[in-house]
């Protein structure tokens, strides 16, 4: 098979050789280079296909995980030739390809960077100029990522200057913002994660707290991602100790409305940490409940609403939750306006809120309230309904029984609804 080649004012088609042609892409190569198996590929395609699957397209024959492909010199020269002589045809010219970055590049700037935050004569400019040639490599493409993350010592050193500069004042502010970027662009393990967190302590934690402090909203937003990935790392033991202020910057990242992947973050780790009724009592004392109600009023998108049911679950699985819940003017109604119609999921996690209330904090106002906002309808809905799973069924049939007494002759109740209220 032949490709064909298109400029801007081309007067034909021209017929690109088969074997200048990429067998990812059937698109003409600007940088071939060539894997283990002999085949050749465009540096692009190859590197995009090995980032999900650890074999040569063609060959099916197994590449390993630190293989640099070997540049194609003499194939690139011949395709570059070729394009010079059609270019009069409208064929764009290949240039010559900027060299990938190699390992012992990134291997020297990290060392530069942890000889440079280690001395205390050298100035603040000359470790942020380091720090910025490392974040250019990282942002060059998803393999110069992974390169950085796979340098030994790499994510530590990064890790050490960020704390370092967020918690010295004297320190540049973009030398932390610098480092905080880089280390939220690698797609770090949960074991690399865990490993820096057991080196750093707390320190770790008390850093991020402290760019969600600051009002740059850009390095809000990656301390809330990054924050979200230690505490996914963190043990028990740790993730149990969160300090109040966590909770109250992260309630706080959902209020501010940074950027939506920071609301979901801050969401993530509010349903991560409170899987323990100490740090639930921390996030309702931080103003979690209010918040998340009035987040779910703002008619959320899909994601964003199953995160903060999933994170009013967990809260109202303590006393201080269900009070501030009910104590909210819109709390019942709004968890009830969420138990259809946006997912399964949604409807799953609104069942067991509102269960939690009509098990603990069912007053004789908040039974009367479920009635009169259309919950106890909705929980008929749901209860009847062969589109929800089994357990959500039966979680909405006991809310409705253990409430049937003032439910079932309710004037708020539509004549309908009573002849489908379950037994």
């Amino acid at each position: 098979a032949e490709g064909k080649a298109f400029g801007t004012n081309i007067m034909e088609e021209v017929e690109v050789p088969c074997y200048f042609l990429c067998p990812i892409s059937l698109q003409m190569m600007r940088d071939p280079v060539t894997l283990p198996s002999g085949i050749t590929y465009d540096r692009d395609g190859i590197e995009r296909w090995l980032l999900t699957a650890g074999t040569c397209p063609l060959t099916k024959q197994p590449v390993p995980a630190d293989c640099e492909p070997t540049p194609n010199h003499t194939l690139r020269r011949l395709i570059q030739s070729w394009s010079a002589l059609h270019a009069a045809d409208g064929v764009e010219r290949v240039p010559t390809p900027k060299p990938p970055t190699d390992r012992a590049r990134v291997s020297a700037l990290v060392s530069r960077i942890g000889a440079t935050a280690t001395s205390r004569s050298t100035a603040t400019q000359e470790i942020l100029a380091a720090l910025r040639e490392l974040r250019d490599v990282a942002a060059e493409s998803e393999r110069s990522r992974k390169l950085v993350a796979a340098v030994p010592g790499a994510v530590d050193v990064l890790a050490a200057v960020f704390v370092a500069s967020a918690a010295t004042k004297s320190q540049s502010v973009a030398v932390c913002d610098d480092a905080l970027e880089i280390i939220s662009s690698l797609q770090l393990s949960e074991q690399c994660l865990a490993r820096v967190i057991f080196e750093a302590n707390e320190a770790l934690v008390d850093a991020l707290v402290s760019v969600l402090q600051r009002s740059n909203t850009a390095s809000r937003a990656r301390a809330a991602l990054l924050l979200q990935n230690v505490t996914a790392a963190m043990s028990p033991s740790r993730l149990v100790s969160l300090s109040e202020q966590v909770f109250r910057e992260v309630v706080q990242l959902i209020r501010d409305k940074v950027s939506k992947a920071a609301t979901k973050a801050a969401l993530h780790v509010l349903v991560g940490a409170t899987l323990w009724g100490r740090n639930r009592v921390k996030a309702v004392d931080a103003g979690a409940v209010v918040v998340l109600v009035d987040m779910l009023l703002d008619a959320p998108e899909r994601r964003a609403c199953e995160l903060a049911l999933g994170a009013l679950d967990r809260l109202c699985g303590c006393a201080e939750g269900r009070a501030e819940l009910v104590a909210h003017g819109a709390g019942v109604a709004a968890v009830g306006g969420k138990a259809v119609r946006v997912s399964d999921v949604a409807t799953d996690k609104a069942v067991r809120v509102l269960r939690s209330v009509a098990r603990h904090a069912a007053k004789a106002a908040v039974v009367q309230e479920m009635a009169q906002t259309g919950v106890v309808g909705t929980l008929c809905a749901v209860a009847l309904s062969e589109h929800y799973g089994e357990r959500t069924r039966e979680r909405a049939q006991e809310i409705l029984r253990r409430h049937a007494m003032s439910w079932r002759t309710s004037p708020c109740l539509h004549h309908h609804l009573r002849a489908m209220y379950p037994c």
